[in-house]
């Protein structure tokens, strides 16, 4: 028997981790605006911790950043994007899909399904609306569909094409 857990760590630590760089990156988020936004989802993240998630996938010091901690910190964001609400705020989710990534990251960035298909246009990456809804559906739909990777990457890579404040969003080198 083998033991696959260094393997399912390895997706955790490419796909949450990169998402927090990326998102880090788009919006040129300090330190301190990463823990801020932690807090608005009632976590208190420490320096270390946001340093260890947003090393480079090959850094021995990096560390995986777990789905509840994801899920925490895209909580937070939209609560820092669109205002906390009223009331106990969303348990973060133990285990988080890509579909579920992509759906907060909508909702935090206020987003139609328009915006979402020119932002992957942006990355090169075209799909009917169709298609686009299916992912934001209930696990159980007829018509709901897993989030690969690959569409989660082109909308974050669109995203910071969108949203970056600097020439370097354009800059083809950002992405080798």
């Amino acid at each position: 028997m083998h033991d696959l857990s260094p393997f399912i760590y390895w997706d955790l630590f490419v796909i949450n981790n990169d998402v927090l760089r990326r998102i880090r990156y788009t919006f040129d988020f300090s330190d301190d605006k990463m823990i801020a936004i932690f807090a608005l989802a009632d976590y208190k993240a420490t320096r270390a911790e946001i340093s260890a998630w947003l090393k480079k996938d090959e850094d021995p010091e990096g560390e995986v950043c777990k789905d509840p901690y994801l899920a925490m910190f895209l909580n937070g964001l939209i609560n820092d994007r669109r205002g906390k609400r009223d009331g106990p705020q969303p348990e973060p989710e133990k285990r988080l899909s890509n579909n579920a990534v992509f759906m907060k990251l909508k909702i935090a960035l206020n987003l139609k399904a328009e915006d979402v298909l020119e932002i992957l246009e942006l990355a090169g990456f075209a799909m009917s609306k169709h298609e686009l809804s299916a992912f934001f559906r209930k696990p159980g739909h007829k018509h709901y569909r897993t989030c690969h990777d690959q569409i989660l990457r082109n909308f974050l890579k669109g995203v910071q094409l969108k949203y970056r404040r600097s020439d370097e969003a354009t800059n083809p080198s950002v992405w080798k």
